[in-house]
């Protein structure tokens, strides 16, 4: 009878571990948590992540059901280390698929010897009327600079965006002082919120989460 029982048990156990195994994100799963624009979402490599593949122009996942306006916002990405090929950050107060706020990384200039790369590697930005472009030439080093200590740009880091109704702040990591300080250029009152990635760029996210 013991010997029975502990079989049972066993057995037991073994289909509770298999049921708390975390399974593949499904296709059809993914489709209903975002709206996805220029990309295609996929499962990451990473348990609990997603990946958006590499297109010409930006594209953004949009969270279905989650909307934001003040607060902080909280993620894990990963992008890499290809010149021009790694813009990964987060789109928020989205209006429409065109206008919104973000926060961008360019991990490929996280440890760049040349000091001016080295200062562009976080980004604030509102489309459609300030992309990057016109903020570089109009509000040189104010909405751009570098990250210290700077991440591997090959490896997971961690992000958390403080918004507030005067004043954006960006975290790397566990640093307790802002990468980025900013004032925000417009007022949307847009609600939408997503992963966002450049031209020519994909990555991964995960562990995402925002506190109003």
């Amino acid at each position: 009878m013991i010997t029975n029982y502990l079989k049972t048990n066993a057995i037991l156990v073994t289909a509770l571990f298999c049921l708390n195994v975390a399974q593949p994100v499904r296709a059809q799963d993914l489709q209903k948590q975002y709206k996805v624009i220029n990309r295609s979402l996929s499962a990451g490599s990473d348990p609990g992540s997603v990946h958006l593949n590499e297109v010409e122009g930006v594209g953004i996942a949009w969270i279905n059901g989650k909307t934001f306006t003040q607060g902080s916002i909280e993620f894990d990405v990963e992008g890499k280390d290809a010149l021009q090929r790694s813009f990964i950050g987060i789109a928020f107060h989205g209006l429409d698929d065109t206008t919104y706020e973000a926060v961008y990384f360019r991990p490929f200039n996280f440890r760049a010897t040349d000091p001016v790369r080295k200062a562009h590697a976080v980004q604030y930005i509102t489309n459609p009327k300030y992309d990057w472009p016109k903020l570089r030439a109009d509000y040189p080093n104010k909405y751009e600079q570098p990250v210290s200590p700077a991440p591997d740009p090959n490896q997971w880091f961690h992000v958390r965006i403080v918004v507030e109704s005067k004043k954006i702040r960006v975290y790397v990591n566990d640093n307790k002082q802002a990468a980025l300080i900013v004032e925000p250029l417009v007022n949307l009152n847009g609600k939408m919120i997503g992963y966002w990635a450049g031209n020519n760029s994909g990555g991964d996210w995960k562990n995402f989460k925002i506190e109003e």
